[in-house]
């Protein structure tokens, strides 16, 4: 297949990028830089610079390559940000994607894969882990935008037949990830132990998240070429704490660290995770790196990785 995959240069989507490749599958790539970068971009995979909101490039980049699935990971990912500024987030994560989707039906693309968040999309919900069946109620921008755009891929799909697969991803980590911003606790906490410097946990540390490992998440995109209209909660069923982060790091980096703790954050949900049974039935997909080899993964990507 051809397969252009937006956001192709950044943490998740090089991942990505990387297992299309091995299955023999033709990659363009598109992304603007911003938190990607070309170090990322795999060997094989056609890369064009290019800003999702730039409407005109976007529209030549699919009339050119013509091709037949949109892997979309292009995005505005911090909570945070979000937060301080939603516009800014709407204007990448809703109009943004809406230019794809609109190229993609002029130009025949026969599915579209959206990168939607299972972390932030529920909010706070009574039941934990939280299935496909729960009524979304996002408390952040972030969250907000990405059940948007899965509820125009529904509109899409009714009254255009538009393909589209939305994995409502937990909190994923793994190498690669940027450890600069506030998105990617784990890659972050990486960072600043090697730096010398305290981990902050914003709260008391109580927090619980559901944490997979991004190569999982990459087998996820694969299987989704051939999957039924829909989305999937892609994530572990486990919930971690972020005391107990600090406690797998402690393990696998040897290191006596400091910790501070700071206020909340405003639209940070307390507790979340994700069940994953529809996507093991209708996808046969199910996760296969455990925490504590993942953390260990990618402490020694960091603790390896040449100091910039």
């Amino acid at each position: 297949m051809k397969i252009l995959v937006t956001g192709g240069a950044g943490f998740i989507g090089s991942w990505v990028v990387d297992t299309f490749l091995k299955e023999g599958h033709e990659v363009v790539i598109i992304d603007d830089l911003s938190t990607g970068r070309e170090e990322n971009i795999p060997n094989g995979a056609e890369f064009i610079k290019c800003d999702i909101r730039d409407s005109e490039k976007v529209e030549k980049v699919i009339s050119d390559f013509k091709p037949d699935v949109i892997d979309h990971h292009a995005a505005q990912i911090d909570v945070r940000k979000s937060v301080l500024n939603p516009m800014h987030d709407a204007e990448i994560n809703i109009i943004g994607t809406l230019h794809l989707i609109e190229s993609s039906l002029r130009h025949d693309v026969k599915k579209f894969i959206f990168a939607s968040t299972g972390g932030a999309i529920y909010g706070e919900p009574e039941d934990i882990p939280a299935d496909e069946k729960t009524e979304p109620f996002p408390i952040s921008p972030y969250g907000t935008s990405k059940y948007a755009i899965e509820k125009y891929l529904g509109y899409y799909n009714y009254v255009h037949g538009f393909e589209y697969v939305a994995l409502r991803y937990a909190n994923v980590y793994g190498p690669r990830q940027n450890p600069h911003g506030e998105a990617g606790v784990i890659a972050i906490f990486c960072s600043r132990i090697l730096s010398g410097m305290p981990c902050t946990i914003f709260g008391d540390g109580s927090q619980t998240r559901d944490y997979v490992y991004v190569e999982d998440v990459a087998k996820a995109n694969l299987l989704s070429l051939s999957a039924p209209v829909g989305s999937y909660n892609i994530g572990t069923e486990v919930e971690t704490s972020v005391n107990d982060l600090i406690a797998e790091l402690k393990n696998s980096s040897g290191a006596d660290f400091q910790v501070e703790y700071g206020d909340a954050r405003l639209g940070e949900v307390q507790s979340i995770s994700l069940d994953v049974k529809y996507a093991e039935k209708i996808l046969s997909w199910t996760p296969s790196v455990q925490l504590t080899e993942g953390i260990q993964n990618t402490w020694d990507w960091f603790n390896l990785k040449p100091k910039s």
